[in-house]
């Protein structure tokens, strides 16, 4: 009974893999999709100092700004004492990606004189919605506790008059007071898509820039490979893969198989985690996956040659593979777990591409850990109550009258 639920198990595992690769596609970087490169540099204004604390601040709003817009491995670094490069994968529009990044979103609230009484600074969090009077999109937006009383006030002492809210000087809506609003929350409405509503948002609640940026240098990035190189780099790698699955099948025969069953199901979940989690594939990303296919093959044959030295030692074959299976287990775990640490240490410090290598290695080796540990067992004891005469003629070339 338990074998049948195991086996149950790992049908249902590559069958909701299968779905969510079928249902969400994956996402591909910079080097396979292409997008678009910007430089931006800092501008010299009046009571602003250009220096490494002011563009680490202004990094760290265009990162905020970028990942709020939901792109993928964006790549956002410095260049110089002035300078900041922003590489976006899938993202063609090049002005629309410049207004959004560059612009330097100074909010205030001002009262009916024009003086500002409230900024970007007093915002705890904004967000596109449909609301208002005829649910249009609009922004809602919600103040720190600080923030709440300066509005508070501001309305109070402004109830029947206008109270401009403005955006790098330009207003964007100007509001009648009907009554003071107390609760720290208010909505900017406007003459705008929801699409203008998503990016003004993602503007506010990534804060202002402490600096005026002017893009230098802008252009379209045209994928590394072309759509022909890369159907020949995914035939040679089901090439490479074939092999590898045949050469378990002639090697070690019915646990060979065992293994290859083990390597797709591997393969289904690494694609599956991949789409789920909207990892970024790049071409190191696809270096990194090699990787973890050739440490999950490794493993399956440390596995089978402790199981192989176990029944040769005269072990019948349940406890063989119970045996096989507890003395390969540190082996495999020292082994990633030592891989994993240079993943973790690899995507801390990295950027961009490096990220991608450890990302898609760190989830592959996670991923052989338990297909290598949980499923190879799982297919291998099931063999094993179902024919144990074959499983253990593959491991010694000689059958068993009895199993125990």
């Amino acid at each position: 009974m338990r074998g049948k639920w195991q086996i149950l198990t790992i049908i249902i595992i590559v069958a909701l893999a299968a779905v969510t690769i079928k249902m969400v596609p994956l996402n591909y970087g910079l080097d396979i999709k292409g997008g678009s490169h910007i430089v931006l540099e800092a501008q010299p204004t009046a009571g602003v100092k250009i220096n490494s604390e002011t563009m680490d601040k202004a990094k760290s709003v265009i990162e905020r700004r970028v990942n709020g817009l939901g792109i993928s491995e964006p790549l956002v670094q410095r260049q110089g004492t002035s300078r900041i490069i922003v590489e976006l994968p899938g993202v063609g529009d090049r002005k629309q990606a410049i207004d959004l990044i560059g612009k330097t979103a100074q909010l205030e609230f001002q009262d009916p004189e024009g003086n500002k009484r409230l900024s970007g600074g007093d915002l705890k969090d904004a967000q596109a919605q449909y609301g208002g009077q005829y649910s249009r999109p609009v922004v809602s937006l919600e103040f720190t506790r600080e923030g709440r009383e300066k509005f508070a006030k501001l309305t109070q002492e402004n109830i029947g008059k206008n109270v401009p809210i403005v955006l790098d000087g330009q207003v964007l809506t100007n509001p009648v007071v009907n009554q003071a609003i107390t609760d720290g929350k208010a909505i900017i409405e406007g003459n705008m898509s929801m699409d203008e509503a998503k990016n003004l948002a993602v503007l506010l609640k990534g804060g202002a820039l402490p600096v005026n940026l002017k893009p230098t240098e802008v252009r379209n990035v045209s994928p590394i490979l072309e759509k022909e190189s890369i159907q020949k780099s995914l035939q040679a790698g089901l090439v490479g893969v074939g092999l590898v699955l045949l050469y378990m099948l002639l090697f070690y025969k019915l646990s060979g198989l065992v293994a290859d069953l083990a390597l797709i199901v591997y393969g289904s979940i690494v694609l599956a985690s991949m789409a789920g989690l909207h990892a970024v594939l790049t071409l190191p990303g696809i270096a990194g996956l090699v990787l973890s296919v050739g440490m999950a093959v490794d493993a399956n044959v440390i596995i089978f040659e402790r199981i192989r030295e176990e029944l040769k030692a005269g072990k019948r074959l349940h406890a063989g593979i119970s045996a096989g299976f507890n003395r390969a287990l540190s082996s495999i775990l020292d082994a990633n777990i030592t891989t994993l640490i240079t993943a973790a240490i690899l995507f801390y410090f990295g950027t961009g591409p490096i990220k991608g290598f450890a990302v898609t290695l760190g989830l592959g080796i996670v991923v052989s850990m338990f297909t290598c540990i949980v499923i190879t067992r799982w297919l291998m004891e099931a063999i094993a109550r179902k024919n144990p005469e074959a499983l253990t003629r593959s491991f010694t070339g000689k059958g068993v009258a009895h199993n125990g």
